[in-house]
């Protein structure tokens, strides 16, 4: 995760803890789980370590539980400062193509490989929980003001985490791009969406305090050219953080060079780059902030095991939530990608079950580093 401000001297001030359920994703009480998610000495997790009992105490087990969708529950009410929706769209942005029994964005249809229908905004929502979990609960880690005054979050997904933000600073303005229309219909009056490709050039009259991107590996063709609009388009003392995650995973003690994860590992990563895309470029944001003229870059990096095999709570919880957002959405994250080496889509789904249990079974030590 890669943060950075324009300026030499920022608040040191950060988000409160929070918490958040729409009717497409699970209840985490946040602030009951801060104590609990505690990494220990330093101000990262360092990498997990294997817990040689392998055992998930109760209260894991009951949170996995919980993990399962429930699309009827709605725990938070409508506050009174929501309003309906008054973007004015081209209808035809809101034409999704179908394919193998997916749907996907339609407007500049091919540049996000990962369908928009309703599994993957629930996958989206509890990817959510998990980067906010990971990182204690907050919802950024730079430090920023408490109320910045104009905000963006780029390729926001369902608009959960502009919501969320939205919601915890009133006095923010907030908008949320993507390539799919999928956000809420009712909003906090301080937030807003737009249908926008964040590789276009950006064309806002007013800049920003604070530019937020998360889960962004598959967007960008360029992502260097993504982080300098960014540095134009904020203002002096402006910080942008992206979270994202650092492909291949890696493994405690010998990979498993034989198993379905393995293989599904270096698979993904050949069909990405045949894809015109790079799962890669993590390790290069540092790069990509200092040459588009960033100051105060700050790199830390967290680890989400594959399953509960690592000790500690906090590993526990994390690998709990990580490995339902895979077991969830990797046919998604196959099918186009594995689709250009050659694979149909049936054989895309029998190679997927293969790489399920490898995800379930706690003798693989595999992580992802984000």
């Amino acid at each position: 995760m890669t943060d950075a401000s324009t300026d030499a001297s920022r608040d040191s001030s950060h988000a409160t803890s929070y918490s958040w359920a729409s009717s497409r994703t699970a209840s985490v009480d946040q602030s009951a789980s801060l104590s609990m998610l505690s990494w220990g000495s330093g101000s990262a997790p360092s990498i997990p370590s294997v817990d040689d009992e392998q055992t998930v105490s109760a209260m894991m087990c009951e949170m996995a539980i919980e993990l399962l969708i429930d699309s009827g529950q709605e725990t938070q009410s409508i506050p009174e400062s929501i309003r309906s929706s008054t973007m004015s769209l081209d209808s035809s942005l809101y034409h999704f193509v179908q394919e193998n029994g997916r749907t996907y964005h339609k407007y500049k249809e091919g540049r996000y490989f990962l369908p928009n229908d309703t599994a993957e905004q629930e996958r989206l929502d509890l990817q959510h929980q998990l980067f906010t979990l990971a990182i204690g609960g907050k919802l950024n880690i730079a430090p920023i003001p408490e109320n910045p005054r104009r905000v963006l979050d780029i390729a926001t997904g369902t608009g959960i985490w502009a919501i969320d933000f939205a919601t915890q600073h009133p006095e923010s303005q907030v908008i949320g791009t993507d390539l799919s229309p999928i956000q809420p219909q009712f909003l906090p009056e301080n937030c807003r969406f737009e249908i926008d490709d964040a590789e276009d050039e950006w064309t806002y009259s007013d800049p920003f305090d604070f530019i937020h991107g998360r889960a962004l590996m598959s967007c960008f063709n360029d992502p260097a050219a993504v982080v300098r609009q960014g540095f134009e388009n904020l203002k002096p003392g402006g910080v942008m953080e992206f979270q994202d995650a650092l492909f291949p995973m890696n493994y405690v003690g010998e990979a498993p060079t034989g198993s379905a994860l393995y293989r599904w590992n270096e698979m993904m990563m050949e069909g990405v780059a045949k894809l015109g895309r790079s799962w890669s470029n993590v390790k290069n944001y540092r790069r990509y902030f200092e040459e588009a003229g960033f100051e105060n870059i700050v790199e830390k990096r967290f680890y989400w095991p594959t399953s509960p095999w690592a000790k500690g709570a906090y590993f526990k919880t994390v690998a709990a939530y990580f490995q339902e957002d895979m077991l969830v959405g990797i046919e998604a994250m196959s099918l186009k990608v594995l689709g250009v080496l050659g694979m149909s889509p049936d054989q895309v789904r029998e190679f997927v079950e293969d790489v399920r249990k490898d995800l379930r079974d706690t003798n693989v030590h595999a992580y992802l580093t984000v």
